[in-house]
C-alpha cells in the first residue's frame, strides 16, 4: 500500500434500428410495459415504465458520474448545453481538481471523466425533448456521510473524496458498481432492441470502468476500505446480500460475479437508496433534491 492514505478532516458535525433510438418520437413511441417496479415507493408501483422512464433514470446517474470525474479530472463541469431538459435544473456543489501524482491514475481519471461526459450526451440526444435536466448534485457533503456509513472516518470527521489519489479511488468505487448493476437490472424492461443494444454498450464501458476502479483499489492494498464501502451500499440498498468488495491480497475479487459468473442487478429503488445514503433524499445525499423524471 502506499503511503498516500485517507485524508479525514475534523470538523462540526455536518447537516445530517440505431437511427430509431436517436429520434425522440420514435423513443416516445416505443412500446411501454405496466409493471410493478419491485421495492419502490407505493405511488410508483404499476407505473408505466417506458424507454424513455429508464433512460431519463440512467441520464441522472450518468450526470452524477460526468460531474464527479470531470472536476476530478480536469476541474471542470459539464457545459451549460449539456444540463438543460426536463424538471428542476440544479447546481453543483462541492469539488475540486484531484492533486495527481501517479500519471497512469490520472489518466485513468480522465478517460472515464470523457467516457461519461460522452454518455451524457449520448443520452440527451437520444432522448431528444423528453431528456430531464440536470438534478441538483451534492459532492461536498455526501462523500462525508457514505464514509462515516462505511466507518472510514468518524462521526466529527470529513472526507475529502478530491484529496488525494487514494481518496479519489474510493470515493469512485461508490458508485462505479452501482452503475454496472443498475444498467443489468433495467436490461429486462427495455422494449426496443435498439435501445437494448445501446444500453448494453454503456453497461459495457461501466464495467470497464469498474473494473480500472477495483484494480487500481487492490494494487494500492486499499481492502479493507473498499470492502467496507461494499458493505455499506448492502446495508442501504435493502435486505439483500449480494453486493462483492474486492477481496483480499491472498484472494483478489476484481470481478464480482454470481456462482453462474454473471454480474448482479439492482431494482431501481435500490440505485436510489445507495445514491440518497437512505430510503430518501436528504441535504448530504448526492441528489439532494432527488432525480429528475418520473423514476425519483
Amino acid at each position: 500500500m502506499q503511503d498516500e492514505g485517507l485524508v479525514p478532516t475534523r470538523t462540526i458535525d455536518l447537516q445530517a434500428g440505431r437511427r430509431a433510438f436517436l429520434r425522440s418520437a420514435g423513443l416516445m413511441a416505443a412500446g411501454a410495459a405496466t409493471i410493478g417496479l419491485t421495492g419502490l415507493p407505493e405511488q410508483a408501483e404499476a407505473q408505466e415504465l417506458d424507454d424513455a422512464t429508464i433512460l431519463n433514470f440512467a441520464l441522472n446517474l450518468e450526470y452524477l458520474e460526468a460531474e464527479f470525474y470531470l472536476i476530478a479530472a480536469f476541474g471542470r463541469r459539464l457545459l451549460d448545453g449539456d444540463t438543460t431538459g426536463n424538471g428542476r435544473l440544479g447546481g453543483v456543489l462541492g469539488g475540486r481538481k484531484v492533486p495527481f501524482k501517479s500519471a497512469l491514475v490520472r489518466s485513468y481519471a480522465e478517460e472515464i471523466a470523457r467516457d461519461e461526459q460522452a454518455h451524457v450526451r449520448f443520452l440527451r440526444k437520444a432522448l431528444g425533448d423528453a431528456k430531464v435536466a440536470r438534478p441538483g448534485i451534492n459532492l461536498a457533503t455526501s462523500f462525508t456521510a457514505a464514509a462515516r456509513a462505511a466507518g472510514l472516518v468518524g462521526a466529527k470527521e470529513t472526507f475529502d473524496a478530491f484529496a488525494n489519489e487514494n481518496n479519489f479511488l474510493l470515493a469512485a468505487f461508490i458508485f462505479e458498481d452501482v452503475g454496472v448493476t443498475a444498467y443489468k437490472g433495467a436490461a429486462r424492461f427495455i422494449q426496443n432492441k435498439d435501445f437494448l443494444e445501446a444500453a448494453a454498450g454503456l453497461l459495457a464501458v461501466e464495467a470497464y470502468h469498474a473494473g480500472e476502479i477495483r484494480t487500481l483499489l487492490a494494487s494500492r492494498g486499499l481492502f479493507a476500505q473498499a470492502n467496507a464501502i461494499s458493505d455499506a451500499r448492502d446495508s442501504l440498498d435493502g435486505t439483500t446480500d449480494l453486493d462483492m468488495g474486492i477481496g483480499s491480497e491472498k484472494s483478489v475479487n476484481v470481478v464480482p460475479t454470481d456462482a453462474n459468473g454473471l454480474a448482479f442487478s439492482r431494482t431501481p429503488q435500490q440505485v436510489l437508496n445507495i445514491v440518497y445514503l437512505g430510503s430518501g433524499a436528504s441535504e448530504a445525499s448526492f441528489f439532494p433534491r432527488k432525480l429528475n423524471g418520473n423514476i425519483a
